[in-house]
């Protein structure tokens, strides 16, 4: 039992914010890795050193290297610490949200409350564990912007150190705005907040205006300093990125940009905060669903447990006055917001790689939810239940986003082993070529980096040695046709690949089944003939002899791919398309007698074909036959490779599996 002058004050918040934090995104945190641009960014960090990020930006975001050399020359490379750094940057970011808009508003402290639970939450953006590359490029620079906002309204409130601490304010706004255009539109977001407090004071309209463009005054010369410096930057000839899209049709400008305003207020706004609830209902009852379930509702009742004490000695207020400012600003913060994206041609997807836009819109968003609250639950039961339902719905999302990033983590973690296992050394100058690679969040551009950690250790630039290229980047004009013997050059930052088109090997990294090189020598355009048309002709110019298969296999470090996982089907399938290649047939059938002996067998009936090829060879053609027909009856697309592979042991057979008429 809680004694009864328990209280709960102020100085819990953080405590709570804490707590948050570890139930919404820690609870995975030994499960998630590195994903999309990490993977380029970290071992630009292992091979090149954290220096190399100033050359490496120089003509992307030239002045966001250095946040990069910073935490780089702070952390290691390796998937736990940026996870757990991840933890530490949400749960100050949250505080700073807190802080800042509690020197604005120190009179409306409930409120101020609910923007700091809604920033630490804020469902509609997912990528948080996407730390290495969002902790840089957006995360630290979004709370020097936070914190300058609060120093305004430090300024504002106290009037002590006016000089120094507006010096200090217009030092954090251009720490937030310079390194990265996300938050270049943001800032007459500040001139309504410094508006918002001369406008409680008992001064005429036009008082009250003046004196919030004077104050302003020193901050809009910096944002406009940021503006012709991206102006400049962007003309210059040296930028290397997102062009801007929206100037190439001024005959739909208005229109166009009216319809992302209204897209972006309904997913960053609205629906983004309750979205949980249909992808819940979707993915019952799937056990990461349940636990995200689990997870909402304790932090429900935590919260409204801490809100009920809290208001023990806070007294609970509202105003509608406040409200209405606060949804008004929260819709300007959201539109605005999504100019830099918009501009740039980007799409605002929820649940994607492109809802990291939503950072930028974060403020506006939070700042609307908590008005909205305010104006539609007068009541204080009602507005805490309320809150805490919303804020633990978000905690909800976040399980529920961690939970995906583990499966994109397992399965990135697969293919790196079975290449592992397949692959054992890679002759320099090879180009990996691959369809679309299906995993969530990874492309050819992010693998090429983890390709190059295994199979490069000693590295050493500028050369790189490996590249993964998908065939869709073909016959773009910036590769050449897909055909045998042609140069193919790739810049990765700050290096570059120089190789052939014939210096290649194809895989497949299929969702489902093992991964898979392939080979013309064993009929492999026949095989897969789901592939798309280049990909069945890239299969012709593949040449798996650039495979060191006498190499022992590469060394992946655990903090960095994660332990090797448990031996499965796919081992074993690797290990036997690699002694096949070698012409080992007993060794093939030595290991499918273990695969089979443990009970695992194929989800591709594909990756029987190994096995049936050296059944024939080594005199178990009726093991090879029964096999083939049943791999034939679970996939008639088979038909064409499997009487390939019958007419390569005994080309004289016409009556073979697959070559019946």
């Amino acid at each position: 039992m809680l004694p009864l002058n328990f209280r709960i004050t102020e100085r819990a918040i953080p405590w709570l914010f804490a707590l948050l934090v570890v139930l919404a995104y820690g609870l995975l945190l030994f499960e998630t890795g590195f994903y999309w641009d990490d993977w380029p960014f970290v071992w630009t960090a292992a091979f090149m050193g954290p220096a190399s990020f100033i050359d490496s930006f120089l003509k992307v975001r030239p002045l966001l290297g250095p946040i990069f050399m910073f935490t780089t020359s702070l952390l290691p490379e390796n998937t736990l610490a940026w996870q757990a750094f991840a933890l530490v940057i949400r749960f100050v970011i949250s505080l700073a949200a807190w802080w800042a808009f509690r020197q604005l508003w120190p009179q409306h402290p409930w409120q101020t409350l609910m923007i700091g639970l809604a920033f630490l939450v804020f469902p509609p953006y997912s990528q948080h564990w996407v730390a290495f590359t969002h902790i840089n490029q957006e995360l630290i620079p979004f709370i020097f912007y936070l914190l300058s906002l609060g120093m305004t309204g430090l300024v504002l409130r106290s009037g002590i150190h006016p000089l120094r601490r507006t010096t200090l304010a217009l030092l954090l706004l251009a720490l937030g705005v310079f390194p990265t255009e996300y938050f270049l539109t943001l800032e007459p977001l500040r001139f309504l907040f410094i508006y918002s407090v001369f406008n409680e004071r008992n001064t005429d309209f036009k008082t009250k205006v003046y004196q919030s463009a004077k104050t302003w005054l020193p901050y809009m010369f910096v944002w406009l300093a940021n503006g012709a410096w991206l102006y400049f930057f962007y003309n210059s000839g040296l930028y290397r990125n997102y062009d801007v899209e929206v100037t190439r049709d001024t005959s739909t400008l208005l229109a166009g940009f009216a319809q992302n305003a209204m897209e972006a207020v309904y997913a960053a706004g609205l629906y983004g905060w309750v979205q949980f609830i249909p992808l819940a209902l979707q993915s019952l009852p799937a056990p990461s669903t349940l636990l995200a379930l689990g997870v909402a509702g304790s932090s429900f009742f935590i919260l409204l447990f801490f809100l009920f004490q809290y208001q023990r000695n806070q007294p609970f207020s509202s105003s509608s006055g406040w409200a209405w400012q606060a949804i008004s600003m929260g819709l300007f913060g959201i539109i605005i917001g999504r100019v830099p994206s918009w501009a740039a041609g980007l799409p605002l997807t929820l649940q994607s790689s492109f809802d990291r836009f939503t950072v930028s819109m974060m403020i506006g968003a939070c700042l609307l939810v908590a008005g909205l609250l305010t104006l539609l639950f007068r009541n204080n039961r009602l507005w805490i239940v309320t809150a805490s339902l919303l804020v633990a719905l978000g905690v909800g999302q976040q399980v529920f986003n961690a939970n995906i990033f583990r499966r994109d983590w397992e399965r990135q973690r697969s293919i790196y082993w079975q290449l592992a296992w397949r692959v054992p050394a890679l002759q320099p100058g090879t180009i990996l070529l691959t369809d679309e690679l299906e995993i969530d969040y990874e492309t050819d551009y992010s693998i090429t980096a983890p390709i190059n950690w295994m199979y490069a250790p000693d590295f050493v630039p500028p050369q790189l040695p490996y590249v993964v290229l998908s065939e869709s980047r073909f016959n773009t004009g910036r590769l050449p046709a897909l055909q045998p013997d042609l140069p193919v050059y790739f810049a990765y930052r700050p290096v570059r690949f120089d190789g052939n088109t014939s210096q290649s090997i194809v895989f497949l990294a299929p969702r489902v089944g093992c991964v898979k090189v392939l080979d013309p020598a064993f009929d492999d355009h026949l095989v897969h003939r789901q592939l798309s048309a280049g990909m069945r002709q890239a299969v012709q110019f593949s040449d798996p002899s650039r495979i060191d298969i006498s190499a022992p296999p590469p060394s992946l470090p655990d903090g960095v791919f994660g332990s090797e996982p448990p031996l499965s089907w796919c081992y074993y399938y690797e290990k036997a398309d690699l002694a096949r290649q070698q012409g080992d047939w007993p060794q093939v059938t030595a290991l499918a007698e273990q695969a089979v002996g443990q009970g695992f067998a194929p989800s591709d009936p594909t990756e029987w074909l190994p096995f049936i090829e050296a059944w024939a060879r080594t005199g178990q053609t009726e093991k090879a036959i029964l096999v083939s027909q049943q791999a034939l009856e679970d996939k008639p697309a088979l038909k064409n490779g499997l009487c390939a592979l019958w007419q390569r042991v005994d080309p004289g057979q016409t009556n073979s599996p697959g070559c019946e008429p």
